[in-house]
């Protein structure tokens, strides 16, 4: 029975089985009673209509996600001994699986490392930042104090506050180097698989570069020797290039966007390759090329996220499910294709069925080589669907 002094919330029958499988979130239409209101941001202990206690967390009556938890141990004291232990179990997992790669990869993944909201990406000496969860922002500065001692050699943080999310959490938007201080470029040349990305900390994409990718791009350079490759929605170039080291005979490389053209052709030149880029449309440049009859030994496609929410889905998947038969329909028996989905609304068990019938829709048959999802220190909560978001399969046409 409760027994605890924080304040609560007590949640429905619903919700207790949620927690107690393991998911960390408590959403606001599920709490049943609330006793001494917590402030948000503040600690709040959730029990369940029986009076059990299903863990602490983070309170916030402005968002649907109303506790975030921390933990369902009774014995911990929520202080900044217990922040400071949280960020160091994360950086040693990281040298656990990155060990010599650490330099270049996220060193805190939110709920998968017990700190909700948080985004920590490492770029050399520079860590970036993104927070979307009240209580967390409120106790940033214990947080980055203790990866301050944790890391050696980080000049500065570069806080990327800009996703609307935070403003459902009650929180303003904003961008710049914490604390003020600018310690150095915002432009970070990096290596990653031994090829050299300029990333654009302050404007690009999330938090300037998609590490997420940095396994499978090695999945795509092994089978890129001796094959004509199309990289679709290349972003910075980082498929491409991995094909063109990989002793592909020749790239393209497409994108909507001719500023990520821009820095996609700067990293090519970085490292002395060979690639062309073209400008256009994903969907209007296959159709033309199936129309010219042209084909490809191996298409990438990783396209942005086409399911942003659930009601999104359908319309999603038959977008995945054109793209792909766009896709399959250009390479030859024998070619290949690596396929992506960067959205967790997308389950891999519906994108794996979503390939079976673009397959379907262009009369042949694929097996699967390869399926994996995010690198090693992007890991996934096993009780919380939402952490395995990227799925990115390796399939040849049969």
């Amino acid at each position: 029975m409760r027994e605890r002094n924080n304040p609560f919330v007590i949640v429905s029958k619903k919700q207790e089985q949620r927690n107690r499988d393991g998911h960390p979130w408590v959403y606001a239409d599920e709490v049943t009673e609330t006793g001494r209101k917590p402030e948000n941001g503040g600690l709040c202990d959730v029990f369940g209509n029986k009076g059990g206690y299903l863990g602490t967390g983070f309170y916030n009556d402005n968002s649907k996600i109303i506790v975030r938890l921390l933990g369902n141990n009774p014995n911990d004291r929520h202080d900044d001994a217990f922040f400071e232990r949280r960020v160091r179990y994360a950086v040693e997992y990281r040298k656990d699986v990155m060990q010599d790669d650490i330099a270049c990869c996220r060193i805190v993944h939110g709920e998968a490392d017990g700190i909700p909201g948080l985004t920590i990406d490492r770029y050399g000496n520079a860590l970036v930042s993104e927070i979307t969860c009240l209580g967390t922002e409120l106790r940033k500065e214990v947080i980055y104090g203790a990866l301050a001692r944790e890391l050696e050699n980080i000049d500065g943080i570069y806080e990327r506050n800009e996703n609307p999310l935070r403003l459902k959490e009650g929180m303003e938007l904003y961008a710049g180097w914490h604390n003020g201080a600018k310690t150095q470029d915002t432009i970070i040349e990096i290596v990653e698989n031994g090829l050299r990305y300029e990333v654009d900390i302050a404007n690009g994409q999330k938090t300037g570069f998609f590490l997420d990718q940095k396994l499978n791009r090695l999945s795509v350079r092994r089978l890129a020797k001796g094959k004509t490759v199309l990289d679709c929605c290349t972003h910075t170039g980082s498929f491409a290039m991995n094909a063109a080291v990989g002793g592909a005979l020749n790239v393209v490389a497409m994108d909507i966007s001719e500023t990520a053209l821009t820095t996609a052709r700067r990293n090519a030149q970085l490292n002395n390759l060979d690639i062309e880029f073209v400008k256009g449309d994903v969907f209007e440049m296959l159709s033309t090329l199936k129309k010219e009859h042209a084909y490809y030994d191996f298409i990438i496609l990783d396209p942005p996220a086409f399911a942003k929410s659930r009601k999104a889905f359908a319309n999603a998947r038959q977008g995945y499910r054109n793209i792909n038969a766009l896709a399959l329909s250009l390479l030859p028996r024998g070619g290949y294709l690596a396929t992506c989905s960067c959205s967790h609304f997308m389950p891999a068990p519906q994108f794996r069925q979503m390939l079976r019938d673009a397959a379907k829709d262009v009369n042949c048959s694929i097996r699967i080589i390869e399926q994996r999802g995010a690198s090693y220190d992007h890991p996934v909560l096993a009780s919380v669907e939402e952490t395995e978001y990227l799925k990115f399969f390796l399939l040849q046409k049969i």
